[in-house]
Protein backbone atom coordinates (compact mmCIF):
# COMPACT_ATOMS: atom_id res chain seq x y z
CA UNK A 1 0.00 0.00 0.00
CA UNK A 2 1.40 3.50 -1.01
CA UNK A 3 2.07 5.82 1.58
CA UNK A 4 0.34 8.80 1.06
CA UNK A 5 0.11 12.16 2.46
CA UNK A 6 -2.24 13.33 5.32
CA UNK A 7 -4.32 15.52 2.37
CA UNK A 8 -4.75 12.18 0.61
CA UNK A 9 -4.76 10.20 4.19
CA UNK A 10 -8.04 12.77 5.21
CA UNK A 11 -9.94 12.23 1.54
CA UNK A 12 -9.40 8.41 1.88
CA UNK A 13 -10.70 8.57 5.46
CA UNK A 14 -14.85 9.99 4.00
CA UNK A 15 -14.66 6.20 2.79
CA UNK A 16 -14.92 4.22 5.94
CA UNK A 17 -13.22 0.55 5.57
CA UNK A 18 -16.49 -1.72 5.38
CA UNK A 19 -16.24 -4.51 8.18
CA UNK A 20 -14.49 -7.56 6.85
CA UNK A 21 -13.30 -6.25 3.72
CA UNK A 22 -9.89 -6.85 2.90
CA UNK A 23 -8.89 -3.83 0.86
CA UNK A 24 -5.83 -5.36 -2.22
CA UNK A 25 -3.73 -2.65 -3.91
CA UNK A 26 -0.71 -3.34 -6.20
CA UNK A 27 1.13 -1.77 -9.38
CA UNK A 28 -0.29 -3.96 -12.64
CA UNK A 29 2.32 -3.78 -15.63
CA UNK A 30 0.69 -4.00 -19.45
CA UNK A 31 1.54 -2.86 -22.69
CA UNK A 32 0.31 -0.89 -25.81
CA UNK A 33 2.23 -1.01 -29.28
CA UNK A 34 5.67 -1.94 -27.62
CA UNK A 35 5.59 0.80 -24.74
CA UNK A 36 5.38 -0.90 -20.90
CA UNK A 37 2.85 0.75 -18.49
CA UNK A 38 2.50 0.41 -15.20
CA UNK A 39 -1.14 1.34 -13.77
CA UNK A 40 -2.33 0.40 -10.19
CA UNK A 41 -5.61 -1.59 -9.05
CA UNK A 42 -7.44 -1.83 -6.04
CA UNK A 43 -9.92 -4.18 -4.96
CA UNK A 44 -11.88 -6.35 -1.90
CA UNK A 45 -10.26 -9.65 -1.96
CA UNK A 46 -12.85 -10.53 0.50
CA UNK A 47 -15.22 -9.85 -2.25
CA UNK A 48 -17.29 -13.38 -4.07
CA UNK A 49 -18.17 -12.41 -6.99
CA UNK A 50 -17.45 -10.04 -10.06
CA UNK A 51 -18.27 -6.41 -9.10
CA UNK A 52 -18.23 -3.75 -11.43
CA UNK A 53 -14.92 -2.50 -12.61
CA UNK A 54 -14.00 1.35 -12.71
CA UNK A 55 -11.36 2.72 -14.51
CA UNK A 56 -9.64 6.11 -13.44
CA UNK A 57 -7.65 7.54 -15.93
CA UNK A 58 -4.90 10.42 -14.35
CA UNK A 59 -4.07 14.03 -14.63
CA UNK A 60 -1.20 15.40 -15.99
CA UNK A 61 1.26 14.48 -13.50
CA UNK A 62 0.71 10.53 -14.28
CA UNK A 63 0.17 7.38 -12.04
CA UNK A 64 0.09 8.86 -8.13
CA UNK A 65 -1.22 9.74 -4.96
CA UNK A 66 -4.43 11.33 -6.93
CA UNK A 67 -5.16 8.14 -8.52
CA UNK A 68 -4.49 5.94 -6.32
CA UNK A 69 -6.25 7.36 -3.41
CA UNK A 70 -9.69 7.26 -4.99
CA UNK A 71 -9.05 3.83 -6.11
CA UNK A 72 -9.04 2.81 -2.75
CA UNK A 73 -11.86 4.91 -1.95
CA UNK A 74 -13.62 2.97 -4.56
CA UNK A 75 -12.75 -0.24 -3.88
CA UNK A 76 -13.64 0.69 -0.46
CA UNK A 77 -17.35 0.93 -2.31
CA UNK A 78 -17.15 -2.73 -3.39
CA UNK A 79 -15.95 -1.40 -6.97
CA UNK A 80 -12.42 -2.87 -9.27
CA UNK A 81 -11.08 -0.18 -9.11
CA UNK A 82 -8.04 0.41 -12.29
CA UNK A 83 -5.53 3.51 -12.48
CA UNK A 84 -4.65 3.59 -16.05
CA UNK A 85 -0.88 4.66 -16.82
CA UNK A 86 -1.54 6.77 -20.27
CA UNK A 87 1.90 8.26 -20.48
CA UNK A 88 4.22 4.95 -19.66
CA UNK A 89 5.77 3.28 -17.03
CA UNK A 90 9.18 5.49 -17.61
CA UNK A 91 7.20 9.04 -17.52
CA UNK A 92 6.68 10.10 -14.43
CA UNK A 93 6.55 14.04 -14.96
CA UNK A 94 6.55 16.95 -12.75
CA UNK A 95 5.12 19.81 -12.74
CA UNK A 96 7.45 21.55 -14.53
CA UNK A 97 7.72 19.01 -17.57
CA UNK A 98 3.85 17.89 -17.48
CA UNK A 99 2.60 20.16 -19.72
CA UNK A 100 5.08 19.25 -22.58
CA UNK A 101 4.23 15.19 -22.14
CA UNK A 102 0.36 16.65 -22.11
CA UNK A 103 0.45 18.67 -24.79
CA UNK A 104 1.58 15.26 -26.60
CA UNK A 105 -1.60 13.55 -25.82
CA UNK A 106 -3.84 16.19 -26.78
CA UNK A 107 -2.05 16.96 -30.33
CA UNK A 108 -2.61 12.86 -31.25
CA UNK A 109 -6.01 12.13 -29.91
CA UNK A 110 -6.10 8.86 -31.40
CA UNK A 111 -2.87 7.71 -29.33
CA UNK A 112 -4.99 9.15 -26.59
CA UNK A 113 -8.05 6.62 -27.19
CA UNK A 114 -5.95 3.80 -27.87
CA UNK A 115 -4.06 4.17 -24.46
CA UNK A 116 -7.37 4.24 -22.78
CA UNK A 117 -8.42 1.19 -24.99
CA UNK A 118 -5.15 -0.86 -23.69
CA UNK A 119 -5.86 0.03 -19.92
CA UNK A 120 -10.01 -0.68 -20.55
CA UNK A 121 -8.84 -4.26 -21.89
CA UNK A 122 -6.67 -5.45 -19.05
CA UNK A 123 -9.30 -3.97 -16.77
CA UNK A 124 -11.94 -6.40 -18.20
CA UNK A 125 -9.53 -9.15 -18.08
CA UNK A 126 -9.00 -9.32 -14.16
CA UNK A 127 -11.72 -12.43 -12.59
CA UNK A 128 -12.81 -9.68 -9.79
CA UNK A 129 -14.60 -7.41 -12.69
CA UNK A 130 -17.44 -7.59 -13.93
CA UNK A 131 -17.41 -6.70 -17.65
CA UNK A 132 -20.63 -5.83 -18.60
CA UNK A 133 -20.58 -3.38 -16.13
CA UNK A 134 -18.02 -0.65 -16.63
CA UNK A 135 -17.69 2.89 -16.24
CA UNK A 136 -14.51 4.93 -17.02
CA UNK A 137 -13.68 8.10 -15.19
CA UNK A 138 -10.87 11.01 -15.22
CA UNK A 139 -9.10 14.02 -13.55
CA UNK A 140 -8.35 17.29 -15.55
CA UNK A 141 -6.28 15.45 -18.70
CA UNK A 142 -8.27 12.19 -17.33
CA UNK A 143 -11.51 13.46 -17.73
CA UNK A 144 -11.19 14.81 -21.47
CA UNK A 145 -9.36 11.16 -22.25
CA UNK A 146 -11.85 9.57 -20.75
CA UNK A 147 -14.41 11.22 -22.82
CA UNK A 148 -12.38 10.69 -25.69
CA UNK A 149 -13.01 7.34 -25.15
CA UNK A 150 -16.23 7.31 -25.03
CA UNK A 151 -16.33 8.71 -28.70
CA UNK A 152 -14.58 5.34 -29.74
CA UNK A 153 -17.83 4.03 -29.56
CA UNK A 154 -16.77 2.22 -26.80
CA UNK A 155 -19.33 -0.33 -24.82
CA UNK A 156 -19.10 0.80 -21.05
CA UNK A 157 -22.07 1.89 -18.77
CA UNK A 158 -20.84 5.68 -18.23
CA UNK A 159 -18.16 8.12 -18.09
CA UNK A 160 -17.65 10.61 -15.41
CA UNK A 161 -15.21 13.75 -16.02
CA UNK A 162 -13.95 15.66 -13.09
CA UNK A 163 -12.58 19.11 -14.20
CA UNK A 164 -11.42 18.07 -17.80
CA UNK A 165 -11.24 20.23 -20.70
CA UNK A 166 -13.60 19.61 -22.84
CA UNK A 167 -12.68 18.61 -26.43
CA UNK A 168 -15.60 19.41 -29.37
CA UNK A 169 -14.78 18.16 -32.87
CA UNK A 170 -15.39 18.99 -36.58
CA UNK A 171 -16.84 17.13 -37.93
CA UNK A 172 -18.61 15.47 -35.00
CA UNK A 173 -18.39 12.04 -33.74
CA UNK A 174 -20.41 12.03 -31.03
CA UNK A 175 -22.97 9.89 -32.65
CA UNK A 176 -21.00 7.27 -31.80
CA UNK A 177 -21.33 7.28 -27.91
CA UNK A 178 -22.83 4.74 -26.48
CA UNK A 179 -22.13 5.36 -22.57
CA UNK A 180 -24.38 7.94 -20.22
CA UNK A 181 -22.34 10.71 -19.39
CA UNK A 182 -21.34 13.25 -16.55
CA UNK A 183 -19.48 16.15 -16.79
CA UNK A 184 -18.28 17.83 -13.87
CA UNK A 185 -16.85 20.82 -13.94
CA UNK A 186 -15.64 24.37 -11.84
CA UNK A 187 -17.56 27.48 -12.14
CA UNK A 188 -14.23 29.26 -12.13
CA UNK A 189 -12.22 27.07 -14.00
CA UNK A 190 -10.09 28.71 -16.76
CA UNK A 191 -9.16 25.96 -18.90
CA UNK A 192 -12.89 24.98 -19.55
CA UNK A 193 -14.56 28.67 -20.73
CA UNK A 194 -18.20 29.10 -21.04
CA UNK A 195 -17.94 29.03 -24.74
CA UNK A 196 -16.05 25.68 -24.44
CA UNK A 197 -18.63 24.54 -22.47
CA UNK A 198 -21.87 25.72 -24.62
CA UNK A 199 -19.81 24.30 -28.23
CA UNK A 200 -18.84 21.03 -26.22
CA UNK A 201 -23.10 20.68 -24.74
CA UNK A 202 -23.97 21.81 -28.50
CA UNK A 203 -22.35 19.13 -30.16
CA UNK A 204 -23.56 16.20 -27.53
CA UNK A 205 -27.44 17.88 -27.93
CA UNK A 206 -27.19 17.18 -31.52
CA UNK A 207 -27.22 14.05 -30.87
CA UNK A 208 -30.92 12.97 -30.55
CA UNK A 209 -30.84 10.11 -27.66
CA UNK A 210 -27.11 10.73 -25.83
CA UNK A 211 -28.05 10.61 -22.08
CA UNK A 212 -25.89 13.44 -20.83
CA UNK A 213 -25.73 15.64 -17.80
CA UNK A 214 -23.50 19.06 -16.68
CA UNK A 215 -23.20 19.81 -13.42
CA UNK A 216 -20.95 23.63 -12.63
CA UNK A 217 -19.75 24.22 -8.91
CA UNK A 218 -19.86 27.61 -7.84
CA UNK A 219 -16.69 29.29 -6.91
CA UNK A 220 -14.06 25.92 -8.08
CA UNK A 221 -11.59 26.23 -10.34
CA UNK A 222 -9.52 23.80 -12.57
CA UNK A 223 -8.34 20.60 -10.18
CA UNK A 224 -10.38 21.36 -7.86
CA UNK A 225 -10.87 17.84 -6.20
CA UNK A 226 -6.98 17.45 -6.22
CA UNK A 227 -5.53 18.06 -2.92
CA UNK A 228 -3.65 21.59 -2.80
CA UNK A 229 -3.80 25.19 -3.37
CA UNK A 230 -6.92 24.85 -5.18
CA UNK A 231 -8.61 22.16 -4.12
CA UNK A 232 -12.28 23.02 -3.36
CA UNK A 233 -13.92 20.63 -0.50
CA UNK A 234 -17.20 21.49 -1.12
CA UNK A 235 -16.68 20.94 -4.72
CA UNK A 236 -14.88 17.49 -4.36
CA UNK A 237 -17.53 16.14 -1.87
CA UNK A 238 -20.75 17.23 -4.04
CA UNK A 239 -19.01 15.92 -7.16
CA UNK A 240 -18.02 12.59 -5.34
CA UNK A 241 -21.87 12.78 -4.37
CA UNK A 242 -22.77 13.23 -8.39
CA UNK A 243 -20.45 10.49 -9.30
CA UNK A 244 -21.53 7.86 -6.80
CA UNK A 245 -25.50 8.40 -7.71
CA UNK A 246 -24.45 8.15 -11.17
CA UNK A 247 -22.92 4.64 -10.74
CA UNK A 248 -26.03 3.52 -8.80
CA UNK A 249 -28.01 4.64 -11.94
CA UNK A 250 -25.80 2.71 -14.45
CA UNK A 251 -24.90 -0.06 -12.71
CA UNK A 252 -28.71 -1.09 -11.34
Amino acid sequence: MPEFSAAHDELLAHVPLPHGAKIESSPITYGHDGTELEGYVSHDAAANEPRPGILIVHDWLGVGPNVEVRAQMLARLGYVAFAADIYGAAERPTPETASTLVGKYYGDLPLMRARVQAAYDTLIELPQVDETRIAVIGYCFGGSAALEFARTGADIRGVVSFHGRLITHDPSDADAIRAKLLILTGGVDPVVSDDDLHAFQDELRAVPGLDWQTVIYSGAPHAFTVPGEKYRPLADARSWRAQLDFFDEIFA
